[in-house]
């Protein structure tokens, strides 16, 4: 292959001397955009805005419907290779707005997401840099990239530290690649256990997916690539479990479960890029929703952003949700909704007959590109297209490798181990039997690039590595997946009576993207019908089960499953969400004690199909009523043969040590709206080893006038804490977040008690302490106060208050101004405070570079505290 950075290199310094303009690369970096034109828009001295409405009034309207296309490998490329004639045909001599490469090998996206670059920079008359797009859920998905642990396993991990690392991480690979545009993070919250897409979520609950995402979004952003949230919409609980099926629920369920993560990032981040979903809810496809995409995703959070479409959904309009008569109306409808940029569907070249026509406005679509270049000039693609200021980053780094062993090491769930079985001491074993489908083959989960064990490490080969010479490891297979065939059992059987121990790996396979999809029972487009171990799985551990012989169940898996069976007869259970490239190693490590198992459940497991949905945070009437669950030697009610919990709760997880939790508190009793809730608790290790703890606080609204969630994660604080050691932790909850919805999707906090929770699991709690809060506040749209419009007084009145960010952190230098007339009165302290003499009836405007305004109106209050948003 050519070495890219050089060619890269070589061409710069061609550039260099032709045009006699700078000896450095950062120079040219400063001056290539110019070489040729002096447009404004080329100018990185005016505003984005300037030369966002400089660039678009040159452009033709074939020109501006090109940026908000897509061109997809198929188009260009012949296999591997680039095809240079196909480029130039398909793009018209135009600048497109985004590509794709998602089947080349990461070698070969170097070399020809270079050219394609330098094609629309050089080749096209505007000189428009496009978007580079690659995939990467839990890693880049080209050949040589690293592959990190699967989106489940990361949100077992309980670490923001862990989020924010693997994305940047990745972004090595990806520019490496040449890529500027990533279709991550995932950020559904998911209720149905079985959609396949499972794996991809971080979990059942909205406020661990927002902060994951938070700092996934982070991650990216710091180290120059543009995240994309996906997939915005309610999504995460298709009907029936199946694929693109339609989401029905109401509006407090849509903001307060399936969109808050989305809000939340958005609110807190830079972010410029969202991409809607195939499925509808209410009637409505997401992709065709005003609604969605302008009413909340803009006017109510403020996104400045574009909307991507997924890979056909605004073609899906026709053949899919039949809300479009044809190709053109489907374009129709995304466009005026608020969808800007089109993937994988040829709806969009349909608009420049319809303008032409007089029967589309071209300010619509002017609005989108207004979007795209924003984006494109945001995130420098102007100044440096070919990347050169990462062309140092290289693929699958030592670096990254160990990252995606820390995760793996992280995420792995102990849910059982009866008389501490676990960890094995290898002094005392002669023999080991390994055994099942999962356990000399790699899982690697969907959206990575590849389904071969010599691309990662099973946990055949890790245990061999651990336990060396010393120990004589047996291996069978047992049964496939799929298949329910049970011949390889006795083998399985076999070899269990002759060992010591039996480790049984069972679970389930993802495709690899746009390359392997054969025998997969997880991943986008693989729903089960029943959440039952899949093939002979079943009938395999129960056969070595019945040798007598100790047997550790081990699923590798991208979902829970339905295992009561197995909860109550075997010693030992671990879920090993997949686990990446490393996975093999990992988990040795924790079944010989080198690692301290530390990841925590945020998808409850079921006792079978019929129980979904089984997460934690539902409603008091929701799990039974009469209290009296049954079996079938005592029929009961609330389900006559069985209990209506679920096998394992959110938050479930083992170590191999103990802990001691005492002395919860507050930092006071009584709070009003505007406060933080400060809540401490001492953490003590009492047993022989160390361990990481995932200390939790749920919150439950005692008495309210909307029916609430018997309990809401609301902060979690994973620790190390060393044998014998005692560690203070300390965990907070803003009041305002605990506000309710309204008929009419207002939000208000609503006076009353509230009960503090603190444990190890959502069906664990330990300590808990009531709180009160004061009187009822309306909260309006994206959390601000709402400016209700009176009519100013000349009563002046002292005022004063603190301000904070999204984690309570006192913000200073934010200016108060008096709407009335633009004056700034104050400015915040360095402790967040402020003091201002006003109008009783004045409105106040906070603001200050990097977070969002807000408005606020005085209406006789001489304490008002405020919480800002970072963003522009």
């Amino acid at each position: 292959m050519v070495d890219t950075y050089k060619m890269r290199d070589d061409y710069l310094i061609k550039v260099m001397k032709k045009n006699v303009i700078c000896v450095s690369l950062i120079c040219v970096l400063t001056v290539l955009p110019i070489f040729a034109q002096n447009e404004p828009y080329r100018n990185s001295m005016l505003s984005i805005e300037d030369r966002v409405d400089d660039l678009l009034q040159r452009m033709t309207l074939s020109e501006k419907i090109a940026q908000i296309r897509h061109l997809h490998s198929w188009n260009i490329f012949n296999g591997q290779k680039l095809d240079m004639q196909k480029l130039e045909s398909f793009s018209r001599g135009m600048a497109w707005g985004f590509v794709e490469g998602f089947p080349l090998t990461g070698e070969n996206c170097t070399e020809n997401m270079f050219l394609i670059q330098k094609y629309m920079v050089e080749n096209t008359r505007l000189g428009i840099p496009i978007f580079t797009v690659a995939e990467s859920l839990h890693g880049a998905v080209h050949e040589g990239s690293t592959i990190y642990p699967q989106n489940i396993a990361l949100g077992s991990t309980f670490n923001l530290d862990l989020a924010y690392r693997k994305a940047a991480m990745i972004a090595q690979d990806l520019h490496a690649q040449g890529m500027y545009q990533v279709l991550a993070p995932c950020v559904d919250v998911v209720r149905d256990l079985r959609w396949g897409r499972v794996e991809e979520s971080y979990g059942e609950d909205p406020f661990l997916c927002g902060l994951l995402g938070i700092q996934e979004v982070k991650g990216y952003w710091d180290n120059g690539i543009s995240p994309m949230l996906k997939h915005y919409g309610a999504h995460g609980n298709p009907l029936s479990g199946l694929n693109l099926a339609s989401v029905e629920c109401g509006v407090r369920d849509l903001h307060e479960i399936y969109l808050k993560p989305f809000e939340m990032i958005i609110k807190n981040t830079q972010l410029l890029a969202v991409m809607s979903t195939y499925n509808s809810w209410n009637r409505v496809p997401n992709s065709a929703s005003n609604y969605l995409l302008t009413e909340t995703l803009r006017n109510q959070w403020g996104f400045k952003g574009y909307v991507y479409s997924d890979w056909g959904a605004i073609e899906m309009l026709k053949t899919l949700h039949r809300t479009a008569y044809s190709s053109a109306d489907a374009a129709v409808q995304a466009l005026s909704a608020g969808l800007d940029v089109e993937a994988s569907s040829r709806c969009y070249p349909e608009l420049e007959s319809l303008v032409k026509g007089g029967k589309f406005d071209e300010k619509i679509i002017d609005t989108s590109v207004r979007r795209v270049l924003y984006a494109k000039f945001k995130m420098g693609l102007f100044e440096d297209p070919y990347g050169i200021r990462y062309r140092h980053s290289k693929m699958h780094s030592e670096e990254s490798i160990k990252l995606s062993k820390e995760i793996a090491d992280e995420s792995v769930v102990l849910l059982k181990n009866e008389d501490n079985l676990l960890p094995l001491d290898v002094r005392r074993l002669k023999s080991i039997a390994v055994i099942g489908p999962n356990a000399d083959q790699v899982q690697f989960g969907d959206y990575t690039w590849s389904r071969d064990n010599k691309d990662g490490v099973t946990p055949l080969e890790g245990i061999k590595r651990a336990v060396g010479d010393e120990v004589f490891v047996r291996y069978a297979k047992g049964c496939s997946l799929t298949s329910l065939d049970t011949s390889g059992i006795e083998e399985a059987v076999s070899i269990t009576r002759l060992s010591d121990v039996a480790l049984v790996f069972c679970g389930s396979a993802s495709a690899a993207l746009a390359r392997d999809y054969k025998s997969s029972t997880s991943g986008e487009g693989f729903d089960l019908n029943d959440l039952n171990l899949t093939g002979a799985q079943t009938q395999l551990i129960k056969a070595v089960y019945e040798t007598g012989k100790p047997v550790v169940l081990i699923l590798v898996t991208g979902k829970p499953f339905a295992i009561p069976w197995e909860k109550e007869h075997l010693p030992v259970i671990l879920v090993q969400w997949y686990a990446g490239e490393q996975a093999g190693n990992s988990i040795a490590d924790i079944l010989f004690g080198k690692v301290s198992p530390s990841g925590r459940l945020t998808f409850s497991f079921p006792r079978s199909t019929g129980h979904l949905p089984v997460y934690y945070n539902y409603l008091p009437s929701d799990k039974g009523f009469y209290k009296n669950p049954g079996n079938y030697e005592s029929p009961g009610r609330d389900y006559v043969f069985s209990n209506p919990s679920s096998l394992w709760a959110f938050g479930h997880g083992l170590t191999y040590t103990s802990f001691r939790y005492k002395n919860l508190r507050t930092n006071k009793n009584e709070y009003s709206f505007s406060d933080t809730i400060i809540v401490k608790v001492d953490v003590e290790n009492i047993g022989l080893r160390d361990g990481k703890e995932v200390v939790q606080l749920y919150v439950r609204d005692k008495v309210s006038t909307y029916v609430t969630p018997i309990r809401q994660l609301r902060d979690f604080k994973k620790v190390d804490i060393r044998r014998g050691d005692v560690k203070t932790i300390q965990l907070k909850v803003l009041v305002e977040d605990l506000y309710l919805v309204d008929d009419l999707n207002q939000r208000f906090i609503e006076a009353g008690d509230f009960e503090i929770q603190v444990g190890t699991a959502s069906d664990n709690i330990l300590l808990t302490q009531d709180i009160t809060v004061g009187k009822p506040v309306y909260l309006g749209k994206g959390n601000n106060v709402s400016c209700i419009k009176q009519k100013m007084s000349s009563c002046q009145i002292d005022i004063s208050g603190e301000i904070r960010d999204v984690q309570a952190t006192l913000i200073q230098n934010i200016q108060i101004v008096e709407k009335s007339s633009g004056k700034v009165l104050s400015v915040t302290d360095e402790n967040g405070r402020f003091h201002v003499k006003t109008g009783n009836h004045e409105i106040l405007i906070f603001t200050k570079e990097g977070y969002q305004p807000v408005e606020i109106p005085v209406n006789n209050q001489n304490i008002i505290n405020v919480r800002v948003n970072y963003g522009d």
